[in-house]
């Protein structure tokens, strides 16, 4: 089976980049007609998006969409499936990242908990075959620090990996990052020899 991925976000590009074995882009994506993510949560807009332009790719492949974002504890989950759009259209990281500061401010480091979340969800000829997630906990910080990466990742510090993900290579930051978990969850049911699985694909 041949796996694609459907994306035109440079961020989650560069990060799939830094993964081994990661699929390759689906052809002509630029031109095909985009989809409105309408889902209340992660899972459905990854599903919405991979069952959508898995109706695009050759019958004996499979489309990989990933949905994903940042549920701060304190703005109650919030921006969530908003996280692209928190500060309003078009899409600005940096008017993103000056909002949820000034939601913030004032909060001690115990209480600005977060998590990156991540669906990846597998699709063939407008089905989903199965979704992944994967997480990654830390602290938001009250300045950004690091030059990689993209989106929240300059203010999202990770205890596990010591910093903040914008001071990670993409390399590194796939080690710890929800999509490097999701990712990896993906691996490891393509590389099941289940009867399911293989009925699936």
């Amino acid at each position: 089976m041949t796996l694609y991925l459907a994306t035109s976000n440079p961020g989650k590009l560069a990060d799939f980049a830094g993964m081994e074995r990661m699929p390759a882009l689906l052809p002509g994506f630029a031109a095909l007609p985009s989809i409105e993510e309408t889902g209340a949560t992660f899972e459905a807009n990854a599903r919405l998006k991979a069952e959508h332009y898995s109706r695009f790719a050759p019958p004996d492949a499979a489309v990989l969409a990933d949905d994903s974002g940042l549920e701060v504890d304190a703005l109650a989950g919030a921006p969530g499936v908003y996280s692209a759009r928190f500060a309003g259209e078009p899409s600005d990281d940096a008017a993103n990242n000056a909002l949820l500061l000034a939601r913030l401010r004032g909060l001690p480091p115990g209480s600005r908990t977060a998590r990156f979340v991540c669906l990846l969800a597998l699709a063939r000829a407008g089905s989903t075959l199965a979704t992944f997630r994967g997480e990654a906990a830390g602290i938001i910080l009250d300045a950004p620090r690091g030059s990689y990466g993209f989106g929240y990742d300059p203010l999202f510090y990770s205890p596990e990996a010591g910093c903040a993900f914008a001071e990670l290579t993409p390399e590194q930051k796939a080690g710890f990052s929800h999509r490097g978990r999701a990712a990896r969850a993906l691996m490891r049911w393509l590389a099941a020899p289940s009867p399911v699985h293989q009925a699936a694909l």
